[in-house]
């Protein structure tokens, strides 16, 4: 089932699913997904897939025996939109205002926003706040934030988001804002920076958990996974079409520099 970045969807196809008595379910969407699985079975085995802490969230009772139905892997994605800050901050050591491109109906948006107003006061830059919940708002989203001349942009860790990068790549083009995303694939789309754990792999691990689960594993006693590293990625091509220059610093760090 596929909610197309349209949270509201999942509660029903999640009841759907355990309705049709499926062996397994597996909740590779996000919080939202993880979320509404969690809340259609106590009973059929879930392996989520998520960005934020899962023991914050109310899915697990602890990282090493999650007990209960579910278990899965968490890729840290959230919290890392403020280490997306500090490279930004990095590129661009005279900006002064920020923008934040948010989904308020993300279940970790709270505490994304809030980590990231902590780190901007650290880093001395105001944090410029954009609401989109829906594929209609990213073009006025991206036209207010012009507007406002921020410096740069870091797009909040969210599926919907992930589902609509070519959106945001081409709009972040279009109104030249230097900008840094949660995952490789964003800069492979022409994003200028990406910071995050390997998507691809995330799922191939949900895959393994849920293989060893129809084989007999109880999901309560299987660890939630966590990222072992993290990739930087910088596209040199959009720097150069946005007239920046990329300071060796941060391009010595890169895990893929794409030219």
């Amino acid at each position: 089932r596929w909610a197309e970045g349209r949270y509201d969807r999942l509660p029903g196809q999640a009841v759907e699913l355990v309705r049709r008595k499926v062996d397994l379910l597996a909740a590779t969407g996000g919080e939202n997904s993880a979320l509404a699985a969690k809340q259609a079975t106590a009973l059929i085995p879930i392996v989520f897939a998520i960005g934020g802490h899962p023991v914050d969230l109310g899915l697990v009772a602890s990282l090493s025996r999650p007990g209960g139905n579910l278990t899965g892997l968490t890729q840290y994605t959230g919290p890392l939109d403020s280490k997306r800050l500090g490279l930004l901050r990095e590129l661009l050591p005279g900006a002064a205002h920020i923008g934040l491109l948010v989904n308020p109906r993300f279940a970790n948006s709270a505490a994304q926003l809030a980590d990231l107003k902590d780190s901007a006061r650290r880093h001395g830059v105001e944090i410029v706040t954009q609401a989109a919940t829906q594929e209609s708002d990213l073009e006025p989203a991206f036209a207010a934030l012009a507007r406002q001349r921020i410096d740069g942009l870091v797009v909040s860790s969210d599926p919907f988001f992930n589902t609509r990068r070519d959106k945001l790549v081409a709009l972040a083009a279009r109104h030249r804002l230097a900008t840094i995303y949660e995952f490789i694939e964003f800069a492979r789309a022409g994003g200028l920076m990406s910071y995050g754990a390997n998507l691809a792999d995330g799922y191939r691990q949900v895959g393994v958990y849920a293989g060893r689960i129809l084989h007999g594993a109880r999901p309560g006693e299987l660890p939630v996974l966590q990222p072992t590293r993290f990739e930087f990625v910088v596209n040199l091509k959009t720097a150069r079409a946005l007239g920046i220059t990329l300071p060796q610093s941060l391009l010595l760090r890169a895990d893929e520099v794409i030219e």
